[in-house]
């Protein structure tokens, strides 16, 4: 079979992959932007797509058995285009990596490593035990509220837990083990939770039921001490209800990863909305970043390649996304 690998994300998961067939296939790198008639006519003649963006201006694929996306997300695919016949997977992985960032990103609020190694460097004492000046937090002693119960959501609760902190947990259904969970709120009275929460973590996907989800009203029913981040969908979050959150000073501080606009290559300078987040002091802003580890890479590249290999057997694949 032809797989070919469209872009730079799927550029990422070649090296490697030829090991993990059980059978020699043809594997050909394809650009983002199918310039020439070369690579238009590769990928109209590919077996198996892997990719994150397919719409009516891509060629036509004539032999398409899988369209696979190399991640969780697949917004950027306009689904009705793709062949009828095909099978259509996304693949998971980076659940792990994600909670992690989260667990990061909430102990920097609690423990001040980078200040005190800074002001140590300047002779200054502030953190040593014993003096009222520099007693800190603990992160054990709050509550976190997990938008969306899926592959992500439920990492980040098996680590809050760890911590010893409460978990909230919204979602579309009631989760069947509930051995990481404090309070479960149907996805449709997530308000509800916010009140009773310390920091809200969106972990849903972007649809058409999502989309927009946590707005005005949303923030305006969390502490004004809340900590909210994103590390689902930009979208699920209205983009102007959360820059006047920040700004007014609704809630406290946001950890923000997943954004509104993003760059047209790997060189072009881009802000992440059309608002002015940069300038604001109650934000930490990153790159879309907290799943991308090695091991994502690895754990999506061997889901990928078995569900190659099963398709090649005759068998269905993992992950098939409804159509």
């Amino acid at each position: 079979m032809k797989i070919v690998f469209h872009g730079e994300n799927a550029s990422t998961f070649h090296p490697g992959f030829a090991e993990l067939l059980t059978e020699p296939h043809e594997l050909v790198l394809l650009p983002d932007h199918l310039d020439g008639d070369a690579d238009r006519e590769e990928y109209a003649n590919a077996d198996v797509i892997i990719g994150i963006k397919f719409d009516g201006t891509f060629p036509a694929p004539q032999n398409l058995k899988l369209y696979q996306v190399p991640g969780a997300g697949y917004d950027g695919i306009t689904v009705p285009a793709l062949p009828a016949d095909a099978d259509f997977c996304n693949c998971f992985g980076h659940e792990v990596a994600i909670a992690e960032y989260a667990m990061a990103a909430l102990l920097s609020r609690h423990v001040p490593l980078a200040d005190a190694d800074n002001r140590m460097r300047k002779g200054d004492w502030k953190y040593w035990a014993g003096g009222p000046s520099g007693m800190r937090t603990e992160l054990g002693n709050t509550v976190i509220g997990i938008l969306g119960y899926g592959h992500i959501g439920k990492e980040i609760a098996k680590r809050a837990k760890a911590f010893g902190m409460n978990a909230h947990v919204a979602n579309r259904s009631c989760p069947k083990d509930q051995s990481q969970i404090d309070a479960y709120h149907a996805i449709d009275d997530f308000r509800d939770m916010l009140p009773n929460v310390d920091v809200v973590v969106n972990t849903l996907p972007l649809a058409e039921s999502t989309t927009g989800l946590v707005d005005e009203k949303a923030f305006a029913n969390m502490k004004p001490t809340a900590v909210f981040m994103n590390v689902g969908r930009g979208g699920v979050v209205d983009e102007d209800a959360l820059f006047k959150a920040l700004k007014d000073g609704a809630i406290e501080h946001a950890f923000i990863d997943t954004w509104y606009q993003y760059p047209s290559g790997p060189d072009a300078v881009t802000y992440p909305s059309r608002l002015a987040f940069h300038e604001l002091s109650n934000i930490t802003m990153t790159p879309h970043m907290s799943g991308w580890t090695h091991g994502t890479i690895d754990r999506r590249k061997k889901a990928m390649a078995e569900n190659i290999n099963l398709i090649s057997q005759g068998q269905t694949p993992a992950n098939r996304i409804a159509r």
